[in-house]
């Protein structure tokens, strides 16, 4: 046996893994501390949560279980889970990529998982209530407690939604919630996805495949299902059926095509769920209501899942040349005949600078102390706060209000000085494009490398589903980890990867 050593710890506990390298460490760029390790405590003892599976690898073969991961690959690319990357190649099949799989589960704890999911049901329950807010009295706005600017001057704020009701009042019926952990007791949300969040099928993917190579774990380890998700889904959006569905409803999840990036994930839930897949091509309104195509004629559709951006939507209310939605599907929405989800103008509370006033919308909407911290944020908007951004751009990580999938952002700790003054030109020709924040030390958590287990940064998106009768949160969700050592980019099209998420029974 040999004595396996932590790149940020220390030694571990005498395990038959290889050794990690010592130069091979992950240190805290801002602060130069240690960071929080989610299976070995500073002292090198282990955490509680991770006691079982620790006894499971003390024992395994390193050679059985690269065996393994070079499995989960194989499986991974027969299924067919491959993401696409716009704009880095010209042949299609040099874009689409196997997403990487690591066979090291996270592991959380009951009550780790009980706190987080009271604060995660308190933050949905305030996005829903300040979206219908906004879209009719903007009480909020009236208050003072949010600019009106941030509702006029945002290309997510839809005005054809003003006074738009939708079906149970739920605006946002699948929600996914990025968590970074720094602490035994320190999570802060990261962002929130209330538009189309995406992810999932990783999530019941890693599960599945996780079962199929390593059934001994599960049952040495009281882990919460997360693999009825689907038919809770469909449940859910069943629910939220407008007043006029009489029996079973019909739904139905539009995609834009196969070209999209998640495209596997639109076809995968709708063969899940046991519900059509469509297209734009595919849908018509037919005497007030949004039909589909069938052998038997056109079928009236009671709820639409869409994974269509709003702007492609309706080319009668929206872009006019699109083609990747249906010609008058927001009428019949306002005249309340068809269920979108999510709803059209969600989007707004995705914004970075709406996520900046977080805080103050939960207890505005509550009357509660927010139960998860929201990371400190400038917004470049502010002259102040954008005089302070400028002048310490090397020690914050700065992002595009409308960003996503790690594009547009500048890690300041790591960037070049050349970077950086590209950067504070981009900053000072429009600063209202712009958020800054801290950079926060992510936790790590055991990653299997071709030296051995090293720790590697991580998030988490939890997904959550809203009906007029409640939210239902999913145990775990989807860890993404930085794959590259030392790198705190998650997302997949920035060389990140996932892993299966266990929430531990009580």
């Amino acid at each position: 046996m040999c004595q396996c050593y932590d790149e940020i710890f220390g030694h571990f506990p005498p395990c038959r893994l290889p050794a990690f390298p010592p130069a091979d460490r992950t240190i805290d760029l801002m602060n130069n501390e240690q960071l929080f390790d989610e299976m070995w405590g500073h002292d090198s003892t282990l955490r509680d949560a991770y006691a079982n599976f620790n006894n499971w690898l003390e024992v395994e073969e390193p050679a059985r279980l690269r065996k393994k991961q070079t499995e989960a690959e194989r499986l991974f690319r027969l299924s067919g889970i491959t993401f696409n990357v716009y704009g880095k190649d010209e042949k299609e099949n040099e874009n689409e990529r196997l997403i990487p799989f690591d066979i090291i589960p996270r592991i959380i704890s009951a009550r780790e998982w009980s706190r987080l999911s009271t604060g995660i049901e308190q933050r949905v329950r305030a996005i829903n209530a300040f979206l219908h807010d906004i879209y009719h009295r903007q009480e909020i706005v009236r208050s003072g407690r949010l600019p009106i600017e941030l509702l006029t001057h945002n290309e997510a704020f839809l005005p054809k939604m003003i006074g738009v009701s939708p079906p149970g009042n739920v605006y946002t019926h699948i929600v996914g919630i990025d968590l970074i952990r720094t602490g035994p007791d320190e999570f802060f949300v990261l962002e929130d996805n209330a538009r189309t969040p995406s992810g999932v099928s990783y999530m019941l993917e890693n599960r599945a495949t996780m079962l199929h190579m390593f059934p001994e774990l599960f049952s040495q380890n009281r882990v919460q299902t997360v693999l009825n998700y689907p038919r809770q889904l469909y449940r859910s959006l069943a629910k939220c059926t407008p007043a006029q569905t009489d029996n079973q409803p019909t739904v139905a999840v539009l995609t834009p095509g196969t070209y999209n990036s998640a495209y596997y994930e639109h076809s995968f839930l709708a063969d899940k769920m046991g519900v059509e897949l469509v297209e734009g091509h595919d849908l018509r309104v037919v005497n007030g209501r949004v039909a589909m195509r069938t052998t038997r004629g056109y079928k009236a559709i009671d709820v639409l899942y869409r994974r269509v951006d709003d702007d492609f939507i309706d080319p009668l209310n929206f872009c006019s040349d699109s083609t990747l939605g249906v010609a008058g599907i927001l009428d019949v929405y306002r005249a309340g005949g068809i269920t979108i989800a999510n709803a059209p103008g969600t989007g707004i509370a995705d914004d970075k600078a709406i996520y900046s006033y977080m805080p103050e919308i939960i207890e505005f909407y509550t009357g509660e102390k927010p139960l998860l911290k929201n990371v400190p944020t400038w917004r470049c908007n502010e002259p102040e706060s954008l005089s302070y951004v400028l002048e310490n751009l090397a020690d914050l990580v700065v992002k595009e209000v409308h960003g996503s999938g790690g594009y547009g952002m500048l890690i300041g700790p790591t960037s070049s000085k050349r970077e950086l003054a590209h950067f504070r030109k981009k900053l000072k020709a429009n600063p209202g494009k712009y958020i800054a924040q801290p950079m926060l030390s992510l936790s790590t958590v055991p990653t299997f490398t071709r030296a051995g287990l090293a720790p590697r940064h991580v998030d988490l998106r939890p997904f959550v589903l809203v009906s007029p009768r409640g939210v239902d949160i999913t145990p775990g969700g989807l860890t993404r980890v930085a794959l590259k050592k030392g790198s705190v980019v998650v997302n997949s099209s920035q060389g990140g990867g996932t892993k299966d998420t266990w929430v531990l029974e009580d």
